[in-house]
């Protein structure tokens, strides 16, 4: 019964790839188009990244976005850090440890307008600091989640052996436990910097006159697509699976190496 099934069942993951990334692959390819047309193959060319960096536009909303992306990751990974070691070593509170993850669970245009309200009650401006705090806001709960999984993992041992030498907390802290835990902190950075950069719902409320990356590409597209657009949005999918593959190599488990001839102990 199983034989007849896995031509439908190749078939069928075949269409769910095509519909998932031929539209990418079409749109890397028709980048590199001659064409003023961005729907109209007329020969391979590079004219439209030209054109791209020449856009001081686009240049400078790229300096904004990394600006906000930088700042906002920094944030996020100080406090998600400190408060993924807070759940896991000090408390056991299930209200907290549910809370922590509720601004991955809110949709972000409600997460927008709330802070957009709460700054205009705070009576603070909108614009490139505005944004880095909200930013921050699910920043720290993506941090603090792979932080923690992270944490889980270490080997509480070393840090007694630390603790039953004379070594206070925060020393042992600064230098056992953070080395050990670095590799989940590396990869949390550059997922929140990922996100950052790709996020548009929530600058878009909390943005005003400033203009991020998104934002610009957004304005660019309302006048119709251009062959410039394919061009930023490939630059874009190349740079986000660059720090998403890289986060994953940091953080994935390393497997335990396997002895070599003659290095084992009786």
């Amino acid at each position: 019964m199983g034989e007849p099934r896995r031509p439908l069942l190749a078939v069928y993951m075949g269409a769910l790839f095509a519909f998932l990334y031929l539209p990418i692959a079409i749109l890397v390819v028709l980048s590199f188009n001659d064409s003023k047309l961005a729907t109209v193959w007329r020969g391979f060319s590079l004219r439209w990244y030209e054109e791209l960096f020449r856009d001081t536009e686009v240049l400078l909303s790229i300096r904004t976005t990394l600006v906000i992306a930088i700042a906002a990751t920094a944030l996020s990974i100080v406090f998600g850090t400190l408060l993924a070691f807070g759940i896991e070593r000090r408390t056991r509170s299930a209200a907290l440890e549910n809370g922590i993850y509720l601004p991955l669970l809110i949709p972000d245009v409600v997460t927008g307008i709330g802070l957009l309200s709460f700054y205009a009650t705070i009576s603070l401006p909108l614009g490139t600091v505005a944004i880095i705090i909200a930013h921050s806001v699910w920043g720290t709960a993506f941090a603090a989640a792979i932080v923690r999984t992270r944490l889980r993992g270490l080997d509480r041992s070393i840090e007694e052996a630390s603790l039953d030498l004379g070594v206070r907390e925060v020393p042992t802290f600064l230098r056992i436990t953070l080395p050990a835990i670095s590799p989940g902190i590396i990869a949390a950075a550059l997922v929140v910097f990922t996100l950052s950069i790709d996020e548009f719902i929530i600058a878009y409320f909390t943005a005003g006159q400033t203009v991020t990356f998104p934002i610009q590409v957004y304005s660019m597209i309302r006048f119709g697509v251009t062959p410039e657009i394919n061009a930023v949005a490939t630059l874009m999918l190349l740079f986000s699976m660059a720090l998403i593959v890289g986060a994953y190599l940091i953080a994935r488990p390393r497997s335990p190496r396997a002895a070599r001839p003659g290095e084992e102990t009786a």
